[in-house]
């Protein structure tokens, strides 16, 4: 289980070796929004270095309709990154597109067909919000969905994209949930968006929290100071496991039951799914 995905610029060394003792989950190197066009070559190179050997980091490629885009995938895939990141995806037909091309790329280095996987940042596009459908068997790659909102709210020309409150602003919320629950009926993990504001240690553990409550499995960071509140946040409480491993015996007392009584409430099968995903959770998190 992957909670915490941490952006590092790719055109820093040192940015790349300090994330590794951050404790995330995944790392992301990115060759996009954080480096310059002018540096991109050289980033290239410091990627493909730092991945050698490590089976936890992926990279943010430039969009698929740009060269910059295959440029990168060929500098990087020799090292056999973990996933990429697409961004500014316009559907899932640009995911089959660089599921494609990782299929040659794959071929070519040697790689474990299929090995590499893939999560779109899916909302950056207005276009994009109309097709979020079309990622339900795209590809087998596909490892989960990703929202953001900055690239959104300039293509539509908004002034900002959150509230007095620092809650995002209703378009964006929307984009938000749709991201949900593409992922749910695709089968795949929904990573929440990034928490900008490094510095307000309260906001983003109530900003994580809030996101594992409403369903996603993981967050991105862009600071190695959020890891530890994004890991904890996306683990279940010792009272949440409690109550999962009861109503769980509950249901395995009574197999035929369709509902049941706990605590004064009534619960049923949907109560069932949700305590053994938190149990199955948690074993994750403790392995």
């Amino acid at each position: 289980m992957t909670r915490s995905f941490l952006f590092v610029p790719a055109d820093s060394e040192r940015k790349m070796h300090k994330a590794v003792d951050a404790g995330a989950d995944a790392l992301i190197l990115d060759l996009e929004d954080s480096v310059a066009a002018g540096a991109r070559r050289a980033a290239r190179e410091l990627t493909r270095e730092f991945l050698v050997g490590r089976d936890d980091a992926w990279v943010r490629i430039n969009a698929i309709d740009t060269e910059d885009a295959i440029e990168d995938l060929h500098a990087v895939m020799q090292s056999a990154p973990a996933g990429i990141v697409l961004p500014k995806a316009r559907s899932a037909s640009d995911v089959v597109q660089l599921a494609t091309v990782l299929d040659e790329l794959e071929q070519a280095h040697n790689i474990e067909s299929g090995r590499t996987r893939i999560m779109p940042i899916c909302t950056e596009r207005p276009e994009a919000l109309f097709a979020l459908d079309g990622y339900i068997d795209s590809t087998p790659r596909l490892a989960g969905l990703s929202w953001g909102a900055e690239d959104l709210s300039t293509a539509v020309g908004a002034s900002t994209n959150r509230g007095n409150d620092g809650n995002w602003l209703p378009p964006y919320e929307l984009a938000r949930t749709l991201c949900l629950f593409a992922a749910a009926a695709a089968g795949v993990a929904a990573v929440d968006t990034v928490f900008t504001d490094f510095r307000d240690v309260d906001g983003l553990a109530r900003y994580a929290g809030n996101a594992r409550r409403d369903g996603f499995t993981g967050m991105l960071a862009i600071h190695p100071a959020q890891v530890g509140a994004i890991n904890a946040a996306f683990v279940p409480t010792l009272a949440e496991i409690d109550r999962a491993g009861r109503i769980v015996a509950l249901f395995d007392e009574s197999p035929d039951a369709g509902t049941l009584a706990m605590d004064g409430k009534m619960i049923d099968r949907p109560h069932l799914v949700q305590a053994q995903r938190i149990l199955q959770l948690a074993r994750k998190v403790q392995a």
